[in-house]
């Protein structure tokens, strides 16, 4: 029986020190005094069930499987609602071409040569409508990601099958699909396989603890990016030298968006520490994730947000909430319980799996744990060892950006904006029904691209994570010739036949409903922000341009019929009025 005059907290600290021994007495005593241990029990278990501790990983993961989930949904309804018009059957650059191709190059079988050269699971489809397969890749990646994201649960199968899917669509995207953040979700997508148990369908898998080594590679990842950026810069434009590319970026960066405008005007000063903070975020805050439990999160939450500034002042696709991804793996489960509903499944179960492990009530490793570690350890050396000419690269002064060194892309370069435009130029296509391009009285209408600036009236759009591809690429193609850029002349001939499929990746068509017109043409043009309280922003101009001159000449369908031939471009159909 406890003394008067002993605490609760002291009386359940003895009980839990002389329960085994006095289970007679325990279990003997009634009345009062052993409803009140038992109620000092209780709330002591609650008030520690309630702390979580640090070092594990549970919450985390459930935290960046929900968040590569997100990504993945992103970009499988990107490819949904884009790859029919880009790489389908009639897509600007068809994927079925391509394959054969690659089919052609590797001595015209599907083998494991061809797997090594365009690893995709195209190659065992029935290639008579390819849209339809790739429609199907999309929308199973769909529902799988939206499975995650919705439930914060998958395992290797599910993890496995948006990699295969996703890394399907990449290898045989061509040019549509050469951006850096591809192979950055490869990587994220790829490491968060090791995340899952094999089968298990559970946000806290018990016999299926987080890795540290799996932790440690997302870690590995976000470092790598950071610097690879920061490196990239300090090496390419000598504007990030003397500080001044933030004076051009916001303008000049592929789709602006509305906030671009404003962060463009501000202050001289404010772009200095723009870039000085730039610098400081890329080369030096990556180094604390390797100085301990504080300084990693130190790292992960500027990471995040710098990563939020950038979504802000532009639309970088879904490049800058990718990034995010690998910076949560700087916060243990005390650090992201937060986001969790106090008392939820997730939260409850993680807290009693580590009162378990407080009381060494904690049982012996399965042959399947321990088989897991084996893996963790292979994922381990299979990291490091293939981040050898990643490092190399980052050492280099000959450094490059965004490159695999594997076909499989699971660990690569990566870098942005390693040179800045100062100036921003336009490819605007513009059409007309006249029967002479020549005739000072023709009329040209111009057509307006989904996002990219065009007509100077209309503000900047909001599109991030989402991405147009098309859009992007016509930045690029506004700074190289037609020469370069040959499928701008392939855009224009699906133009002259108002083309539907080519038609829905454009926002404004002016011959909609009308015949088609008889000539089509790219004009060049550099574009500025209108300043703000100027006579032009009253008039509710975002954009000032002034035309630099032809990008290519007036073209028509019989006259491009031996371009498309020549190249195997399949030749537009010439509307019956012209036959």
């Amino acid at each position: 029986m406890a003394a008067r005059g002993e605490s609760p907290e002291s009386r359940v600290r003895r009980r839990r020190l002389d329960g085994r021994r006095q289970p007679e007495t325990e279990s003997s005593d009634s009345g009062g005094e052993h409803g009140a241990d038992t109620a000092g029990g209780a709330s002591d278990t609650q008030a520690g069930l309630e702390s979580l501790q640090t070092g594990t990983y549970w919450l985390s993961r459930v935290v960046l499987l929900r968040s590569v989930a997100f990504i993945y949904l992103v970009a499988f309804s990107v490819a949904h609602n884009q790859n029919k018009q880009l790489i389908g059957e009639h897509g600007l650059m068809p994927c079925k071409g391509y394959l054969n191709s690659v089919k052609r190059y590797v001595g015209g079988k599907i083998g494991m040569a061809a797997l090594a050269y365009t690893p995709s699971i195209l190659w065992f489809f029935d290639w008579g409508d390819m849209d339809a397969n790739l429609d199907g890749i999309a929308l199973v990646g769909m529902a799988l990601s939206a499975f995650v994201l919705v439930t914060g649960m998958a395992n290797m199968v599910v993890m496995v099958t948006l990699w295969v899917l996703y890394h399907s669509l990449v290898n045989v995207g061509q040019l549509w699909y050469s951006f850096g953040w591809e192979s950055q979700l490869l990587e994220t997508g790829f490491l968060a396989i090791f995340l899952c148990p094999v089968w298990t369908l559970s946000q806290v898998p018990r016999h299926c603890p987080p890795s540290l080594i799996c932790i440690w590679t997302f870690r590995w990842l976000i470092v790598r990016i950071m610097l690879g950026a920061g490196l990239i810069k300090i090496r390419g434009d000598k504007c990030w030298g003397d500080l001044t590319c933030m004076d051009y970026h916001y303008e000049t960066q592929p789709v602006p968006n509305p906030m671009s405008y404003y962060m463009h005007h501000s202050p001289w000063w404010v772009h200095r520490f723009e870039t000085l903070s730039n610098h400081f975020i890329e080369l030096v805050v990556p180094l604390f994730a390797f100085l301990g439990r504080r300084m990693c999160m130190v790292n992960g939450a500027i990471q995040i947000l710098f990563q939020v500034v950038l979504i802000v002042s532009g639309n970088l696709s879904f490049l800058n909430w990718l990034t995010i991804v690998p910076s949560l793996a700087c916060f243990d489960d005390a650090s992201l319980g937060f986001l969790f509903r106090s008392g939820g499944g997730a939260k409850k179960a993680v807290l009693e799996i580590q009162n378990e492990e407080a009381a060494g009530r904690t049982s012996n490793p399965t042959k399947g744990m321990l088989i897991r570690r084996v893996v963790n350890i292979c994922l381990g050396i299979l990291i490091g060892c293939l981040s050898v000419p990643v490092v190399m690269n980052l050492l280099s002064s000959r450094q490059v950006m965004n490159t695999s060194f594997d076909p499989l892309r699971i660990v690569n370069t990566y870098g942005a904006f390693g040179s800045i435009t100062k100036e921003r130029t336009e490819v605007i296509f513009q059409g007309t029904l006249s029967p002479d391009p020549k005739d000072p009285d023709a009329v040209w209408e111009e057509y307006q691209f989904l996002c990219k600036p065009g007509d100077v009236y209309r503000r900047p759009c909001l599109l991030s994570p989402y991405h147009y591809r098309l859009d992007w690429l016509m930045w690029f193609a506004a700074f190289q010739t037609y020469e370069q850029s040959e499928w701008v002349i392939h855009i224009a001939g699906r133009l002259l036949s108002n083309d539907s499929t080519l038609l829905s990746l454009l926002d404004h068509n002016p011959f909609q409903d009308r015949d088609p017109p008889r000539w089509v043409r790219g004009e060049h043009f550099r574009y500025k922000f209108t300043q703000p309280g100027s006579d032009s922003a009253a008039q509710g101009k975002w954009w000032l341009r002034r035309r630099i001159g032809a990008y290519f000449p007036p073209l028509d369908l019989e006259g491009l019929r031996g371009y498309f031939q020549s190249r195997n471009w399949p030749h537009p159909h010439i509307p019956p009025y012209r036959s």
